[in-house]
């Protein structure tokens, strides 16, 4: 997880940054900042909102197009004959992925997995319904207030999804928490897969690509293992990394 990043200013000034919201939580404290453009007037230019846990960046609403296509390759890998399958996205995030899968009428159920109860705040009765407010009155989805793991070990195997979309850490080499390193172990990939249907597709965001990743996939029985490279301004591309459940 890398570290909070100074702002690199674009014209010598600086934006004003503020702390919304500070909370602990069972896995550490989580924050919402809101970041202002520098000399913008108020109401002027939209804020950026950033998610901060335990002293470490996380993802911030400044774009969005990664956790976007997220969803949409997890859409693209199912096999046609499925008109309206069900997704599964761990970790709520700033909404993009929620906000993405619910504009996308070919989805049916949509869960969203979130064990932090600031975040779901933040989107019900917070400053992040900007993004996911449609999406959480949307009759198809439902917010789960749990572990992804656990979640993943108990009713997702009972009731098992077409998509597994994971956006929860920095990657699977750059964990938020210790704990969630369990989640890219052989157990944990091994949860994934008793919770996708034959057939059904995994896909994992990472800020950087993992080779080791790929082959871990593999090695837990997964199939059609590939990544997509999403471009940013700085930096090694983001990824997508995306493997099938074979029947």
């Amino acid at each position: 997880m890398a570290p909070v990043h100074p702002w690199h200013p674009h014209a010598g000034a600086e934006p004003a940054v503020r702390t919304l919201d500070r909370r602990e939580g069972p896995h550490g404290e989580v924050v919402l900042r809101r970041r202002d453009p520098a000399g913008a007037a108020p109401g002027a230019a939209d804020p950026v909102y950033e998610i901060i846990a335990n002293g470490c960046f996380l993802m911030d609403t400044s774009d969005g197009r990664s956790e976007r296509l997220l969803v949409d390759a997890a859409l693209g890998a199912l096999p046609p004959d499925r008109p309206h399958p069900s997704v599964l996205i761990g970790g709520l995030g700033v909404g993009f992925s929620l906000a993405r899968a619910a504009a996308e009428p070919r989805w049916g159920r949509i869960a969203v997995a979130e064990r932090e109860a600031a975040v779901i705040d933040w989107h019900r009765d917070g400053p992040l319904a900007t993004v996911s407010g449609p999406a959480l009155t949307d009759p198809r989805t439902a917010v789960l207030h749990t572990d992804l793991l656990a979640h993943l070990r108990t009713d997702a195997a009972q009731h098992p999804y077409d998509a597994l979309c994971l956006d929860i850490d920095n990657g699977p080499d750059w964990t938020v928490t210790d704990d969630n390193d369990t989640l890219y172990s052989p157990a944990g990939l091994a949860a994934c897969r008793a919770a996708l249907t034959d057939g059904g597709v995994l896909a994992v965001w990472s800020a950087q690509p993992s080779p080791a990743f790929e082959r871990a996939l593999e090695n837990a029985g997964f199939g059609g293992v590939r990544t997509e490279e999403i471009p940013v301004a700085r930096g090694v591309p983001d990824v997508v990394h995306l493997a099938l459940r074979s029947a």
